[in-house]
């Protein structure tokens, strides 16, 4: 059965202006128009590659007063979103090609999908990294089944090798582009959502420097129903998605930030076909702090025992930094595109996450250096409920009168109205108290 809606003519006008690209060893050469029936054919083609993961009900739902639905491609082979598009780009592959292989040049989630998924299609690839990745990265690429080869200091170094190598071999040099076929990889997002969650409202996305999946996604929901509200988040530290649809074409945003937390929602290389179909077919796009992407995990883990990146959590933090109040009593769909977060990274997200959300907290005072005083004082917190995760106690550089100690306590508590209780319990007690503000 063939769905027909007058979003095509929005895909054709939307795409109808785009420049034909460079001619180089890459899979922009194939640009087209991307339609309904590609998403189709790219779905059917894919399905046996990758999971139909879950959306489901959230618990998060009663907290934020709308039906909330969680998409999570997290749970793909390798914890993210970009197997579905490098899977079709695969598959559309000439023969030939496949049997010469394919080469990359990063550290991302793009690469890891091309290692594994090309390793399952039993295409020769290699992964082009520069010396300063992270280990754990170069040695899943490893097990995935590619050849990793570490090549100068920068991202820059590696791209060139790979390129020089890709021309000397004969390998196709692939890079995360919006070419037709990847877009409509990602795309099959959006049509197993409708499937998976009847009358929906709205469906949040990352965006970001990649939006790929925003683009794609929202071509495939606004044809089967256009009144769903399509919604990009991206980061306030780079909103590079916003600028460019002001400007009318791709920015480059020089603030960008290229820590790893936050991965390629900072990145800066989509294009023209993604950017034409964003300012078509999607409804809005809003900007989230670091903060509220860091609650975001913290909620994801603590009520779905979900751990993600700042690119998974950031559709979510939309909700969590009351961003978008017109989706109250609404059914709504996230999705949660990826879990690729570097351990060292996690924990320092979660004890930061915990501090902005009010439940560690840190205080000091001075009080008598007598027995028994220090007791007190952990007989208040006992009293209170707060859990000590730390105490200090500083004798020699204490300035106040002699026979003091000052005493630097950190405390973890149920929430923002618990802290509150505390403070007003030790205040009572301990008039000098200081409290550390976050």
């Amino acid at each position: 059965m063939k769905i027909v809606s007058r979003n095509e003519e929005l895909l054709r006008e939307a795409l109808s202006c785009i420049p034909q690209p460079s001619s180089r060893a890459s899979l922009a050469s194939c640009n087209k128009l991307i339609r309904f029936e590609d998403i189709s054919a790219a779905a059917f083609k894919i399905q046996c590659g990758v999971q139909k993961t879950p959306c489901m009900y959230s618990r998060l739902s009663k907290q934020y007063g709308m039906e909330i639905y969680l998409k999570k491609e997290f749970l793909q082979y390798t914890g993210s979103v970009k197997e579905r598009g490098v899977l079709y780009l695969l598959m559309s592959l000439p023969q030939e090609q496949q049997r010469k292989g394919v080469i990359v040049a990063s550290d991302s989630n793009f690469s890891l999908a091309v290692a594994h998924q090309a390793s399952e299609l039993r295409v020769p690839v290699f992964v082009i990294v520069p010396s300063s990745t992270a280990p754990a990265r170069v040695r899943t690429c490893r097990d995935y089944g590619a050849m990793v080869i570490s090549y100068g200091t920068t991202a820059k170094d590696a791209q060139l090798h790979a390129r020089r190598l890709a021309q000397e071999n004969g390998y196709l040099y692939l890079e995360e582009e919006d070419s037709a076929v990847y877009l409509s990889g990602l795309g099959t997002v959006g049509l197993e959502m409708y499937e998976q969650v009847p009358k929906l409202d709205a469906v949040i996305f990352p965006a970001g420097g990649h939006c790929g999946l925003l683009a794609g996604s929202a071509a495939a929901l606004k044809h089967l129903n256009p009144h769903i509200s399509v919604i990009g988040v991206e980061s306030e530290s780079f909103p590079v998605l916003q600028q460019s649809l002001k400007a009318g074409h791709p920015t480059d945003d020089q603030a960008c930030n290229n820590h790893h937390f936050y991965g390629d929602v900072s990145g800066v290389c989509f294009g023209s076909n993604s950017l034409q179909l964003t300012g078509k077919l999607v409804d809005k796009v809003v900007a989230v702090r670091e903060e509220d992407i860091l609650i975001s995990m913290l909620r994801l883990l603590e009520y779905e025992r979900a751990t993600v990146d700042a690119e998974g959590a950031i559709g979510l933090a939309a909700l969590v930094a009351g961003k978008l109040p017109e989706l109250k009593g609404k059914r709504v769909a996230v999705v949660i595109c990826s879990g690729n977060l570097e351990l060292h990274l996690l924990q320092q997200c979660i004890a930061r996450a915990l501090t902005l959300d009010n439940r560690v907290c840190r205080f000091s005072l001075v009080i008598s250096d007598c027995p028994g005083d220090v007791s007190k004082l952990l007989e208040i917190l006992a009293r209170e409920e707060a859990r000590v995760l730390d105490i200090k106690q500083e004798r020699t550089f204490v300035t106040s009168e002699l026979f003091t100690v000052e005493v630097i306590c950190t405390v973890e508590t149920r929430d923002k109205i618990h802290t509150a209780q505390l403070r007003n319990a030790l205040l009572e007690r301990y008039p000098t108290i200081a409290w550390t503000e976050r």
